[in-house]
């Protein structure tokens, strides 16, 4: 039988990280473990605290999994589980993640192969992924932006009084181009609008989340005008969301925390498509673990910001390897991860 533990972590962030809606110094998470005989698979379980999720509720909630997960043995169906796990309680959906990280990890470990070979995924398409910076006064953002070596995309964190004076500050120092992320920021479309067609001409690629999430009538109409493409992220959690946004965002921005992993982020890749939509791959703060899961997805997507791991102090596993600015993936079997000795 399938035999889950986890345990909760503080993950510590190299800065206090500032965006349009709070700043925070660290994310609660939650690591799992499905063993199977003497393989095991490792999951991940990101927690910002706008979700509403944290220690007490994945405790909760992985408690009720091991339960279930005892009532299967190998072969198993991930997608079998994973509605159970649907079943189980409502929300929940980093909780969730981290059993179907665990249990891909897993399945490639079972099966000797990595994890993005068993999903059909072309290694060679993987995109660049981004460096996040969150608000800051200009000589933060200079200390961050030479942590960004190795990147060649910087995502930036806007929604306040001083975004023109955040890109002037980057592009003193960086010619690289950016993903601008508003996270709701924007409240007045039409100023929203001017600032975006002057963020084009500092070489801006994409804006997500410019307009609060409820608010789809303001980003249809955003949309429609935009010279770039806009991208929803809080207004798009799980794949039932994209018959409520229809219409309102060029594209969808994937977080396994959100959509409750690996199984429904590649469905979500697929309708998207299907449905003429761009597609980024996000995280939140996270371990190499759920950066690794998101990269077997990433080279399926247009855009990647899949760098949590790079901001943290406490990685418990080593970091994954980057080459001219994009995650590689591993041969190894499962998703390649390393335990972090120092962390054990």
């Amino acid at each position: 039988m399938l035999q889950l533990s986890f345990q909760p972590i503080l993950l510590e962030l190299r800065h206090p990280f500032r965006i349009a809606t709070g700043m925070r110094t660290h994310t609660n998470a939650v690591l799992t473990r499905v063993r199977y005989g003497n393989l095991t698979g490792f999951g991940e379980a990101a927690m910002p605290p706008y979700y509403g999720e944290n220690h007490e509720t994945a405790t909760a909630f992985l408690t009720g999994a091991q339960k279930i997960l005892q009532q299967h043995d190998a072969p198993f169906s991930i997608a079998g589980i994973m509605t159970e796990m649907d079943v189980l309680a409502p929300g929940n959906h980093a909780a969730k993640a981290a059993v179907d990280i665990a249990l891909h990890d897993l399945w490639g470990k079972l099966a000797g192969k990595p994890v993005w070979e068993l999903c059909n995924v072309v290694p060679a398409d993987m995109p660049p992924t981004s460096f996040t910076l969150g608000m800051d006064t200009p000589a933060i953002l200079r200390e961050k932006l030479a942590e960004s070596e190795g990147f060649s995309i910087i995502k930036v964190k806007l929604g306040s009084d001083d975004d023109r004076a955040i890109i002037r500050t980057i592009r003193e120092v960086s010619d690289k181009p950016i993903f601008a992320d508003a996270n709701q920021g924007w409240k007045n479309p039409e100023e929203a609008l001017e600032l975006i067609h002057w963020l084009a001409g500092q070489n801006v690629l994409l804006i997500e989340q410019p307009t609060p999430k409820d608010d789809l009538s303001a980003a249809a109409w955003l949309t429609e005008r935009s010279p770039l493409p806009v991208i929803a992220d809080e207004s798009f959690q799980r794949m039932s969301d994209l018959d409520r946004i229809a219409g309102s965002f060029h594209g969808i921005n994937i977080k396994l925390m959100k959509c409750t992993g690996l199984h429904e982020g590649f469905q979500a890749v697929r309708l998207a498509r299907k449905r003429g939509l761009k597609v980024m791959v996000g995280c939140m703060t996270e371990t190499s673990c759920g950066i690794l899961a998101a990269a077997a997805l990433a080279p399926l997507c247009d855009f990647a910001d899949i760098d949590g791991c790079w901001l943290i102090r406490n990685n418990p596993f080593e970091m994954p390897l980057l080459v001219d600015g994009k995650i590689k993936l591993s041969d190894k079997a499962g998703l390649g991860l390393v335990e972090n000795p120092v962390f054990e």
